[in-house]
């Protein structure tokens, strides 16, 4: 039998554990067995944390009785969605684990059209689905990434200059709150809840089902190029210039990382949601910006695009993150990235730069919860190695980079990124919301049950 422990450590006892696991009607994993081990296993293999119990979920009713259990015991919960939170949020040590990977159906209406998602899917079940009508809801750039988390979080990616954030094509949710009671979140029905989810990340119930508007996307114009590092300065301001005017149809992004043999190099990776000939007629001056070393630009069906930042995301490595927006990528914020990109402790660690406009910028910052609308771009420094004894080099790298690009930061910070900032920059990253966003959190979550996320303290 598992040891749950409460917050003020005492245990709790083997008579109450036992009741709720006999009317709990889910799965549930105790500690040392071979079921709990794969249960607590995240894409972050940095984090490894021991949860007292692991309860797997595939009904909104099974959320609420783990809910209900947790909160009259007083546990500390984490709640598992997708698990791919860098700060591994999805686990908590001697607590409850809220597992809804069971929980993966993808429900689609093409006549509206909208698609309804559970709250453990994953961006690839969600594109599978949608992809067979030829439409798309605009999330990520990972295919293994939860629904559910990135939406919380605003959620950015291929489509996010021509269709804005995840958030802000989210129509209807169901959420169960710490009370464990069921609210279905929309414009006219808790209107307040739902605007505070829709960037205001886990802090106000768990999210068993989401509808969203889809839009129509089937094939996209898209791939990357490569060119060597040392051409790195001159391709990221030409690709600065030539986003000032791009179309809000193309999305991209571009990274400073290695190529699979180990060469530095920066990279362009781009998505254009229209024709194949205008995709091919926008991109070509990004095909031009230096001395490729490769590029694989071509016409495919959306769910491919999804998939081709998957192979620099692999489970199983250890992963550390900062970053930061800059409103202005300037020559001299340039210069100053390739620099410290150069300095990298890891093949595997990349800069990622990802620019905000376009459709994000349409929607006023006050109207949804996520703030950062007019950022500019995301500075994301992500440290990624396999060996556990090169923990303290590869996170010192990061910790150092983010200190040297302090001078051109804009302060606020991308919540989905969030990794082990501090309470200022956590609140920073909500920006002008957050008053609010307190408020709302007080009303829902008053004794701030759900804490294990980017924290927002119930305010009155």
């Amino acid at each position: 039998m598992a040891s749950l422990k409460k917050r003020d450590g005492s245990s709790v006892t083997s008579e109450i554990l036992s009741r709720f696991i006999e009317s709990f009607s889910g799965k549930a994993f105790y500690p040392d067995t071979p079921a709990y081990e794969a249960a607590r296993a995240i894409w972050n293999r940095r984090i490894s944390r021991s949860p007292g119990l692991i309860v797997q979920c595939s009904s909104t009713h099974e959320i609420a009785q783990a809910v209900n259990f947790a909160r009259e015991n007083d546990l500390v919960v984490a709640v598992k969605g997708g698990g791919h939170n860098v700060a591994g949020h999805a686990l908590c040590d001697d607590g409850l684990v809220i597992d809804l990977s069971p929980m993966k159906q993808v429900i689609v209406d093409e006549d509206t059209p909208t698609v309804t998602v559970q709250g453990g899917a994953l961006l690839e079940d969600l594109d599978r689905a949608t992809h067979r009508f030829g439409l798309a809801v605009p999330t990520g750039v990972v295919s293994k990434v939860g629904v559910a988390g990135l939406m919380l979080g605003g959620g950015c990616g291929w489509l996010s200059r021509r269709y804005g954030l995840t958030c802000d094509s989210l129509l209807s949710c169901e959420i169960v709150t710490a009370q464990g009671e069921t609210l279905t979140a929309h414009q006219s029905e808790h209107a307040d809840l739902f605007w505070a989810i829709r960037g205001g990340a886990g802090n106000f119930g768990i999210v068993s089902s989401l509808t969203f508007r889809a839009h129509p996307v089937s094939k996209v114009y898209g791939g990357f190029v490569a060119y060597p590092r040392n051409e790195a300065v001159k391709v990221l301001r030409s690709y600065r210039d030539f986003m000032a005017h791009a179309p809000d149809e193309l999305t991209v992004y571009a990274g400073l990382m290695s190529t699979p043999d180990g060469t530095p190099a920066v990279a362009l990776m781009m998505c254009y949601c229209g024709t194949e000939s205008d995709g091919e007629r926008v991109t070509r001056p990004l095909l031009e910006m230096g001395t490729p070393l490769f590029a694989a630009v071509q016409s495919m069906p959306f769910p491919d695009m999804q998939r081709l930042a998957d192979q620099g995301n692999p489970d199983g490595i250890h992963n550390y993150w900062r970053s930061t927006f800059i409103k202005e990528l300037s020559d001299a914020a340039i210069e100053l990235i390739v620099e410290q990109s150069n300095l990298a402790a890891s093949p595997l660690s990349m800069v990622l730069l990802q620019i905000f406009d376009g459709a994000v910028r349409n929607i006023g910052v006050a109207d949804t919860a996520y703030s950062q609308r007019d950022a500019g771009f995301n500075v994301a420094i992500e440290a990624k190695w396999i060996e556990q004894r090169d923990t303290e080099r590869n996170i010192g790298w990061a910790r150092d980079f983010a200190n040297a690009l302090r001078p051109h930061s804009a302060n606020t910070f991308l919540v989905n990124f969030l990794s082990d900032e501090s309470a200022a920059e956590v609140r920073a990253a909500f920006g002008s919301n957050h008053t609010r966003l307190a408020r709302i959190k007080a009303k829902y979550d008053p004794a701030n049950f759900f804490r294990l996320n980017p924290n927002i303290e119930p305010q009155a």
